[in-house]
């Protein structure tokens, strides 16, 4: 059999449709949506080879439609969870023994069908899952997808390459084994390219992999599965079950052989899984590995320097684009007061040039629905508190309506308290609010930004002064993973910016880089001498 050092194919982004009217992928993705829309998709666990359909079942609804059903996925039991813990392990021996560069082909050419003839597919699933406009879908669902996988490809490969250095008469070599047990992945309801990345970056490096999906992702988390399936992923190399969190955690993290978890969620739930985990140690084989990636509460601070309608672009994007449903979304803004007034009003232009929340049908809808009742309700709460609170008032926005979807219409709180509670609060919803400092206080407010907030994952400054700038980059180093100058705190691209941040906002592993496959293997040092010595005394012995 032929040998060789292979190398992958070189990762570039995908580039990004624009779907503008008129435009042939604009009819294709509507096409699918109607499709997808009008049919009744059954989403059944898969375990192995099989596809098991319980008959507990749960019906899937679009948040802009809550009362459509478009499907509905069958839940596990506890006997399901084990049986594809035991799958995944069973699988687990003929996968990672598996050449890296056949793994490397199945998640390449996932990418391609991705590219091609799943995009529409993927997209559409995520518009109707997700509510997202036709943009945010293409940029998550398509391309972050798509990027992932190829640069991850492209990761693997370099961490393979590096290799250590040999003396004269050995040879030191490493190979990056697979965890020693299977993966627990966690994902998301808010990013496709998260749901779909935390599973494959883990299987790349020869693990298997339990999958649980959030309820509110299932759609378009099925589109997945059948991209990997068509792909060429082996049976029982990523089982995928759906259900109680409870106990579909409490069953994975119990086995000996779990070995590790890769998790995007709430803090607090991180946090609970972390306990559980500490609580089983004597349980597990192997000390497992913890990789989450959790809350914000990100910031955009303004110089008095800075041109007022960036700032202003930078908030409209940063806070509502996805209905401010991003990781990374601008959810506390600080304000000199020399150009607040004019920042503001350009914000408040901007909310009011925005449709009225609806479909992503309608692609003409900058903004659509929140992703569950649960969500609109506690929304509402904060914005009519606003509404009462002298310290605080709601300059634009502020109306919200669910008898049709879960829309919240783009609000901005402007508060005199720098503590207000939606300044403190993560609330993931189109609700930005507003502290205006006197520009003497650039300084101060650096300090308060850095300590306002227990999270440490995006924030931007905005300035023309490279002192300015230079003074935040420094002041802020520690409450942003992901810092942006002259920008929005959204958009992180793959191979651009590894995305994660620290304090309560996770451990900092960084999607979408080496530093996260990292993770996912164990590596083990081989030494092999050339020349066996025969006597045991050196020569300091004489």
């Amino acid at each position: 059999m032929g040998k060789g050092f292979f190398h992958v194919p070189i990762a570039i982004n995908e580039p990004i449709k624009s779907y503008a009217p008129g435009s042939a992928e604009r009819e294709d993705v509507l096409r699918q949506y109607h499709a997808y829309f009008k049919g009744n998709v059954d989403v059944p666990l898969y375990i192995g080879n099989k596809e098991i359909k319980t008959g507990n079942t749960k019906p899937m609804s679009p948040p802009h439609d809550h009362k459509h059903v478009v499907g509905q996925y069958h839940l596990a039991e506890k006997k399901h969870v084990e049986q594809a813990i035991k799958n995944g392990l069973e699988a687990r021996e003929a996968w990672a023994n598996l050449a890296w560069e056949q793994r490397s082909a199945i998640f390449s050419k996932a990418a391609e069908l991705i590219a091609g003839p799943y995009r529409d597919k993927i997209n559409a699933a995520t518009m109707i899952a997700q509510s997202k406009n036709i943009h945010q879908a293409e940029i998550d669902a398509a391309c972050e997808t798509i990027d992932f996988l190829r640069f991850n490809v492209e990761y693997m490969s370099r961490i393979y390459d590096d290799q250590p250095d040999s003396a004269e008469g050995l040879w030191n070599r490493v190979e990056y084994r697979p965890l020693e047990g299977f993966v627990y992945a966690i994902t998301p309801f808010n990013f496709t390219a998260i749901a779909a990345n935390l599973p494959a970056s883990a299987a790349m490096m020869g693990n298997v992999v339990l999958w649980k999906p959030s309820d509110h992702q299932i759609f378009s988390a099925k589109v997945i599965v059948d991209v990997f399936k068509e792909a060429g992923l082996p049976d029982g190399v990523i089982n995928v079950v759906y259900g109680d969190p409870v106990m579909i955690t409490d069953t994975a993290l119990a086995s000996p052989d779990f070995a590790g978890i890769h998790y995007t969620g709430s803090t607090s739930v991180f946090k609970g899984l972390w306990k559980k985990i500490g609580d089983n140690i004597n349980t597990y084989k192997t000390y497992p590995r913890i990789v989450g990636e959790t809350g914000g509460k990100d910031f955009i601070i303004a110089h008095p320097t800075a041109k007022p309608q960036q700032v202003a672009t930078a908030i409209s994007r940063g806070a509502f684009e996805f209905q401010g449903q991003k990781c990374s979304a601008a959810s506390r803004v600080y304000l000199p007061k020399s150009t607040s007034k004019e920042i503001l009003e350009l914000v408040k232009k901007d909310i009011e040039s925005f449709n009225k929340p609806g479909s992503p049908e309608d692609m003409s809808n900058f903004i659509t629905a929140v992703i569950h009742e649960g969500s609109f309700d506690k929304l509402a709460k904060y914005i009519d508190q606003a509404k009462k609170d002298k310290n605080a008032e709601v300059f634009a926005g502020g109306e919200y309506d669910k008898s049709k979807g879960y829309f919240i219409e783009p609000t901005v709180i402007v508060t005199t308290d720098p503590h207000y509670t939606t300044m403190e609060t993560e609330l993931f919803g189109p609700v930005v609010t507003v502290y205006v400092y006197e520009d003497k206080d650039w300084s101060k407010t650096l300090k308060l930004v850095d300590e306002t907030s227990p999270y440490a994952l995006t924030g931007a400054v905005l300035s023309g002064d490279r002192y300015a700038i230079d003074e935040a980059t420094k002041a802020l180093q520690n409450c942003a993973g992901n810092f942006y100058i002259n920008d929005k705190p959204t958009g992180a691209v793959v191979g651009q910016q590894p995305f994660g941040g620290a304090r309560a906002s996770g451990t900092n592993d960084k999607a979408g880089s080496m530093q996260n496959l990292l993770r996912w293997v164990s590596p083990r040092l081989i030494k092999e001498t050339f020349v066996t010595p025969e006597n045991y005394r050196y020569p300091f012995l004489g």
